[in-house]
């Protein structure tokens, strides 16, 4: 039963009016001197006291307050709005209360304006009970003090509670508008709720408000649901920037680049501007689909918006997760203002191209310039330290992170651990730390180890592996894949087919391997036996050319990498027509020998394959970066960033 359903049919909440002392009305007698002067200082310290809240001088407003409460008057409620604005700009919590005592006291009864204005000050200062409690005791809610109570409880995540807030505000007589839903929408914790509400939106005719369907957008790609999204989006007569963003940031944050990418040429082409929040949600798609020179299109666009920090985060991680590491320091090089994202991402995006030490000596300077780490900095810098082989400063990184930088290891951080000892070889060290972990170790963490083992061949603490994997998820394809590829590598073929049967009878299918390159502002795909691109003959020719030049050169098929069980020439050829090797020789053939070849893999690339893409990149003078679901390899002169160590 969902939240709407489920909630009791009460009445709302409502303890009467603050039972304070009725306040006398002050007459001054006409023919008394003394009267006439009472007067004449009570309007001069109104007015003092609203000099100093338009000043924003707090401390002069404060002590005027004091003496307009000793003779029992008041300002108007705009006033005190502005001397609550005031407040809430220095974080003035304590001066906020004794304002919001003074305007009680003495029986004067303020407008709902002013308490609702006391209601956001309570909610800005994230004090939800005094919030409640000052809700509780209005005697007359409008449509405000209800929007302020659910848009509280929404960002705090306490989603029934704003649910639950939305219909005792139907029950109260007070019609929502376009802020209460905007806010109750992000409350959604199912789709359940959701259609209702939009079912509701939709009867009292705000579906068509340009807030409301952004917010209809957002929850229904929250959701996943983005052909619900898409079609929310269509209905609109005429769209708004606000929607364009919601929309093309909806297929964004889902990792659907094309489609976000595709949205943003209608919106261009509908006569819109791009704004920050469209450029980031772009940044993200190419950063997805690893498009580097459509990146750098969009770079020109954001070099209008000068220093936005959020903006340059995300071209900076774009550029990172596109392989570029030139563009990613220059980038970061030129930004003036840097937040712990932007080491972060500066950290690991040189650890997942295999500059670890770099990483390193970053993240000294970050210490250096007084940005606190946070965990995914940690992460980034364990990260580093298990690509190259660094056991110690690993081990040393993570037994002081919380001594040093307050910072508790989670699950990642132990799984990062497990990944440095399991390629150091280090198995029985990596699997006494899984079972010391803190919290329950995941199918991540136990792939990680299952890939050690891989590398290092060791079948019994292998199976042991797969059975925690198969046990938490009986469908993961990869550990079926993984165990196969190292009975395979130990011969032991009647172990790889009690897999593949395994597979068979429960439906598992392997993921083949695909390999994608940009080339003209067009992705090519090639999969491992698909002929379907216009040149594979000509692509073939030229892949069958080069690997027999290499060979002059000592290129030797490593056939352990062919998992089939077959005989001499079948397993080179087999090698011959992975993936990546189909996208290199492309790439070579269309782009001019100056240009980095950029490829982008769904699975680990095999070691026969990263052979051959250095022994090419020596020979033919190229360079050549694949980005794999792991990290990134630059080829270049014959070695790789990764120091073949993967």
């Amino acid at each position: 039963m969902n939240a709407i359903s489920r909630l009791k049919r009460t009445p709302p909440p409502f303890a009467g009016p603050l039972l304070l002392p009725p306040l006398l009305p002050f007459r001054p007698h006409s023919s008394t001197p003394a009267c006439s002067s009472i007067v004449t200082d009570s309007s001069s310290l109104v007015d003092e006291f609203t000099k100093y809240c338009y000043q924003r001088d707090l401390p002069r407003a404060m002590q005027a307050m004091d003496s307009m409460q000793k003779h029992k008057i008041w300002a108007d409620s705009i006033t005190y709005s502005e001397l609550i604005k005031c407040c809430l700009a220095r974080r003035a919590i304590s001066q906020g209360r004794l304002v919001h005592k003074h305007v009680f006291s003495n029986g004067y009864e303020p407008k709902t304006f002013l308490i609702n204005i006391f209601l956001n000050m309570y909610v800005k200062f994230n004090l939800l009970d005094e919030a409640q409690a000052l809700f509780d005791q209005m005697p007359e809610r409008n449509v405000v003090s209800w929007t302020t109570m659910i848009a509280a409880y929404s960002n705090a995540k306490l989603n029934d509670k704003a649910l639950e807030f939305l219909i005792l505000m139907l029950r109260d007589g007070v019609s929502p508008n376009m802020f209460t839903y905007s806010s109750v929408l992000r409350a959604c914790d199912g789709l359940p709720n959701l259609r209702q509400l939009h079912c509701s939106i939709f009867k009292i005719g705000l579906d068509s408000d340009v807030f409301v369907r952004s917010a209809l957008i957002d929850i229904y790609s929250k959701w996943d649901e983005l052909q619900e999204a898409l079609r929310v989006f269509n209905e609109m007569v005429t769209a708004d920037l606000v929607v364009w963003n919601s929309i093309i940031g909806g297929f964004a944050q889902n990792s659907d680049g094309h489609g976000a990418l595709n949205l943003f040429k209608s919106m261009k082409r509908a006569g819109f501007w791009a704004n920050q929040a469209t450029l980031t949600s772009v940044l993200r798609a190419c950063t997805g689909l690893a498009l580097l020179e459509l990146g750098k299109q969009v770079h020109v666009h954001v070099l209008k918006f000068n220093q936005d920090l959020i903006l340059n985060n995300a071209l900076l991680n774009m550029y990172c997760k596109c392989g570029s590491l030139e563009d990613s320091n220059s980038t970061f090089a030129r930004m003036v203002e840097k937040d712990v994202i932007s080491w972060s991402t500066m950290i690991i995006g040189l650890a997942q191209n295999g500059f670890s030490l770099e990483a390193l000596k970053l993240f000294d300077s970050m210490k250096l310039s007084g940005i606190k780490p946070n965990n995914i900095t940690i992460l980034g810098v364990m990260f580093a330290c298990s690509h190259a082989g660094l056991v110690e400063d690993g081990q040393y990184y993570f037994q002081s992170m919380k001594k040093h930088f307050g910072i508790d290891p989670e699950r990642e951080h132990y799984g990062c651990m497990v990944d440095l000892l399991g390629r150091a070889g280090k198995l029985d060290e990596a699997i006494k730390l899984i079972h010391e972990m803190e919290c329950e170790p995941d199918v991540v963490t136990w792939r990680t180890l299952l890939g050690a083992c891989k590398v290092h061949r060791n079948t019994d603490i292998a199976i042991y592996a797969a059975q925690k994997i198969l046990n938490l998820e009986p469908q993961d394809t990869g550990t079926y894949i993984l165990l196969s590829n190292i009975y395979a590598n130990s011969q032991r073929w009647e172990e790889v087919a009690e897999v593949r049967r395994t597979m068979r009878d429960r439906g598992v299918r392997k993921e083949p391997g695909c390999s994608w390159i940009e080339v003209n502002k067009q992705i090519h795909a090639f999969i491992l036996g698909d002929t379907s691109h216009p040149q594979i003959g000509e692509i073939g020719r030229e892949l069958s050319q080069l690997i027999w030049r290499l060979k002059e050169v000592g290129y030797v098929p490593d056939t352990n990498f062919v998992l089939q069980d077959l005989e001499g020439e079948q397993k080179e050829d087999s090698l011959q027509y992975h993936s990546e090797k189909l996208a290199i020789v492309f790439g070579m053939m269309s782009l001019p020998r100056e240009k980095t070849i950029r490829i982008r893999k769904n699975i680990r690339i095999c070691g026969d394959c990263h052979v051959f893409a250095k022994l090419l990149a020596k020979m033919e003078s190229r360079n050549i970066v694949i980005r794999d679901p792991i990290r990134y390899h630059h080829f270049h002169h014959g070695v790789c960033s990764c120091g073949d160590y993967w």
